[in-house]
């Protein structure tokens, strides 16, 4: 009796909780305003912040990723990075090092950065294809890269070499390390069935060990909360799903956009979901229960969403809005390459 009791006053106490945040939550953002800050000369594919949140970099058709600081309510230029020979299409930070960063483009090479010189590149990497994914081992020891050939490499970051690769036989999408680092998980498709699955394998052997089914449709992007006990699936059904990282057990799933979802990101707490597809919203959602907590809505739709690593502050690039809209066509030269924040 004493234990149903306990148990009860826990779930109530719970609830409360969820009860006020989501309050809280609703009421912050709910007042909140987006600004832009333009970065780049052509539209911006990718954006992140570093593990301080001082930094944020963005990276372009027009061939650089950017840097800018932050600091109370604004982003201040630093310096733009160059070197790459084509479109910046991926960009990532060290997980615990706040001036190192990567950038793979379309010109087939992974780059790294020291942000206190800018002027040269660390290292240049010739990858093995083009690369539309990247992560970083939570140690730092190790990048992943996955690229459009369903092929897999890891990048050792202190010799900047190759030492593993290896050729998947499904469609690999993207791709991350659970909280361990024991295992490599890969979203996926089957061209047959049409089906998306998670694929989870032993690391560093990459020896398949379980299959998990995920969506209807091909299973696009993964993410993992910041503790890495949660992560979350973004499907081409246009569902979301939310799985418990330890028990690998389903949570709950969602579904308010109505196209392939393409970007996830968790916030600092681990307890909103921000999610973009091809609608012209960023979904934002309550992790522990699908609910919504706010929308932002775009003038084109979200390449990339990226949550600060301590407020609730998003950032985000998108297309050009002149092609989803023509009578915005005249003001598309200021909105193209800007870095949005949402959240001030």
């Amino acid at each position: 009796q004493h234990y149903y009791i306990t148990n009860n006053l826990r779930m109530v106490a719970a609830g409360k909780d969820t009860a006020s945040y989501i309050e809280k939550v609703r009421k912050d953002l709910g007042r909140s305003r987006t600004k832009e800050f333009s970065a780049h000369n052509s539209k911006a594919h990718c954006v992140a912040w570093n593990c301080t949140g001082k930094y944020i970099a963005s990276g372009s058709l027009d061939k650089t990723a950017f840097v800018q600081s932050f600091k109370e309510d604004r982003l201040s230029k630093e310096f733009s990075l160059k070197g790459h020979e084509d479109a910046v299409d991926q960009i990532a930070w060290h997980p615990s090092d706040p001036n190192m960063l990567s950038t793979v483009s379309t010109d087939k090479t992974l780059r790294l950065w020291d942000i206190r010189t800018p002027q040269k590149t660390v290292a240049c990497i010739t990858t093995k294809g083009e690369v539309i994914n990247m992560t970083w081992k939570s140690d730092g020891s190790t990048i992943a890269l996955g690229n459009k050939d369903d092929m897999v490499c890891f990048v050792d970051y202190k010799t900047h070499k190759i030492i593993a690769d290896k050729q998947f036989d499904f469609e690999v999408n993207e791709i991350g390390w659970n909280n361990t680092d024991e295992h490599f998980y890969l979203t996926s498709g089957d061209s047959r069935t049409g089906n998306g699955s998670i694929h989870i394998t032993q690391y560093p052997s990459l020896e398949p060990l379980l299959q998990i089914p995920a969506h209807t449709a091909h299973c696009i992007c993964l993410k993992f909360s910041p503790d890495k006990q949660r992560f979350a699936t973004g499907g081409a059904d246009a569902l979301i799903n939310i799985w418990d990282a330890s028990e690998l057990s389903y949570l709950t799933s969602y579904s308010r956009l109505e196209w392939p979802v393409r970007t996830l990101s968790f916030n600092h707490d681990g307890r909103l979901l921000a999610a973009g597809s091809e609608d012209l919203v960023i979904d934002i959602a309550l992790v522990e229960t699908g609910e919504k907590v706010a929308t932002v809505s775009c003038n084109a739709f979200p390449f990339c969403v990226a949550w600060h690593p301590s407020q609730n502050l998003l950032a985000y690039v998108t297309d050009d809005k002149s092609k989803h809209n023509e009578k915005h066509s005249r003001d598309s030269d200021k909105t193209t390459g800007c870095v949005k924040l949402f959240g001030l």
